[in-house]
C-alpha cells in the first residue's frame, strides 16, 4: 500500500528524514506485534481480533538516563498512564506502547515486567510505563482479552531490533493500529519526520481512530465533503488518537509539553474536530538532552525561545502526514459481525485528487 509521498500528496515545506518517520532520531525504534484470528465466537472462542501492540522505543538507556517528556490533551476521553508522571517530573523512563482500550491493563502489566527484567532496579525504584489506547471495538471483538503477554515482549523486541533502521517502519493496519478507523476509513498506525534547518530531526507515530467521513482532507482537498458521508449500514464512531512526537533537538519537559500540544494542528488540517467521545491524547519526548535518576539535566543547552518555532512547524506538518499515511498504508479490513473498513486507496478517491490537482 502507498504511502502519501507515493501519490505525489506532498505536506508542507520541510524536507523528511530518511524514512519520513521516528527511525531517523537515532536510537528510535518501532515494532508491532499484530493480531488478527478468526475464531467462534465467545464462549466457544475468542471471536475476530483484529487488535495488536505497538511499541515505540525512545533509547536503550531510557530507565538510567531518563528523557524529556510532557503531554497535551485536546479531547480528553481516553487514556494514557505516565502522562502525569510526565507533567509532574517532565520525563519518561520506559518505551511507550499502544493497544486497544480494553487491553491497556494488561500492555501496562507486561510493561512493567519487561522493565524489570531489563532493569532489575525497577523493582525497587518503581516506573510507571506510557502505555496508552484507542477503541477498535468496531473491527475487534472485545468479549476476550486478545492481548497476551507474548505480544507484548514481540512488539518490544520488534522495536529494539529495528534502530538506525533505513526502511520505514510498517505502518496502517498494523499492531495497535489494526482494528482502528480514521474519517470512516481505514485507519491504524502513520508516521512521518521531518528535519529543520538547525538539523534537528522531528518524528511523530500517530494510533489514527476519529473523525468522520465528511471531514476528511487529503493535502488540503475536501475529500470527504466530495464524496460525502457513508452510505447506510454500520460504520465506525467517531473515535480517538494517541500522538507520539519525538526529537533529537535539546529540549525540557516543558517544552516537550508545547510540541505535543502542535499534533492537534496538523490533526486539525487533516478534518479533525475532536468529537465529543475522541481521546486525542499527545505526548513528546526529547533525546538531545538526557535527565539522571534524580531528574538533574546533563548540562546541554536547550532550544529555546523563537529557535522553537522550526519544531513546532516540523510537528504540524508531520502530524498531518502521519495521518494521511495512518490510511493510504492500510487495506479495506472485514472484523467482527461483517463489520468494514474500507480503504481510502481506491479510485474514487485517486480520481478527486487528480481531477482537484488539475483546477
Amino acid at each position: 500500500m502507498p504511502r502519501a509521498r507515493d501519490l505525489g500528496i506532498v505536506i508542507g515545506d520541510l524536507p523528511t528524514g530518511s524514512t519520513n518517520s521516528p527511525l531517523d532520531v537515532a536510537g528510535v525504534g518501532i515494532g508491532h506485534a499484530t493480531i488478527h484470528r478468526d475464531e467462534a465466537p465467545p464462549p466457544e472462542g475468542r471471536g475476530i481480533a483484529r487488535t495488536g501492540v505497538t511499541c515505540l522505543v525512545l533509547a536503550e538507556d531510557v530507565f538510567r538516563r531518563p528523557v524529556p517528556a510532557g503531554g497535551a490533551v485536546l479531547n480528553g476521553a481516553g487514556e494514557c498512564t505516565g502522562f502525569l508522571t510526565a507533567a509532574e517530573w517532565g520525563a519518561a523512563e520506559t518505551p511507550v506502547y499502544l493497544t486497544s482500550t480494553l487491553q491497556l491493563g494488561r500492555v501496562y502489566d507486561s510493561a512493567c515486567r519487561i522493565a524489570m527484567e531489563v532493569e532489575p532496579e525497577v523493582a525497587t525504584e518503581v516506573v510507571i510505563p506510557v502505555v496508552g489506547e484507542c477503541d477498535d471495538s468496531f473491527l475487534n471483538d472485545n468479549r476476550r482479552m486478545q492481548v497476551e503477554h507474548e505480544d507484548v515482549v514481540a512488539a518490544w523486541q520488534a522495536a529494539m531490533a529495528s534502530r538506525g533502521s533505513a526502511t520505514p517502519p510498517a505502518e496502517g493496519a498494523v499492531g495497535s493500529g489494526t482494528g482502528m478507523s480514521c474519517f470512516d476509513f481505514k485507519g491504524g498506525i502513520g508516521t512521518a519526520s521531518r528535519v529543520t534547518p538547525a538539523g534537528h530531526t522531528v518524528g511523530v507515530l500517530l494510533m489514527t481512530n476519529f473523525g468522520v467521513r465528511e471531514e476528511c482532507v487529503v493535502g488540503g482537498v475536501p475529500v470527504g465533503r466530495i464524496l460525502g458521508p457513508v452510505d447506510s449500514g454500520p460504520h465506525a464512531p467517531p473515535g480517538s488518537c494517541i500522538g507520539l512526537v519525538v526529537t533529537d533537538a535539546p529540549v525540557d519537559g516543558a517544552t516537550c509539553a508545547r510540541l505535543a500540544r502542535r499534533v492537534g494542528l496538523g490533526l486539525a488540517r487533516a478534518g479533525s474536530v475532536a468529537h465529543h467521545g475522541s481521546g486525542e491524547i499527545f505526548m513528546a519526548f526529547g533525546t538531545g538532552m538526557r535527565l539522571d535518576r534524580d531528574g538533574r539535566p546533563d548540562g546541554t543547552t536547550l532550544v529555546a525561545g523563537r529557535n522553537l518555532d522550526p519544531l513546532f512547524a516540523a510537528v504540524v506538518e508531520a502530524s498531518e502526514e502521519a495521518v494521511l499515511n495512518s490510511m493510504f498504508t492500510a487495506p479495506t479490513t472485514v472484523g467482527r459481525e461483517g463489520n468494514t473498513s474500507w480503504s481510502i486507496d481506491v479510485p474514487e478517491v485517486r480520481e478527486v485528487l487528480q481531477r482537484w490537482s488539475r483546477q
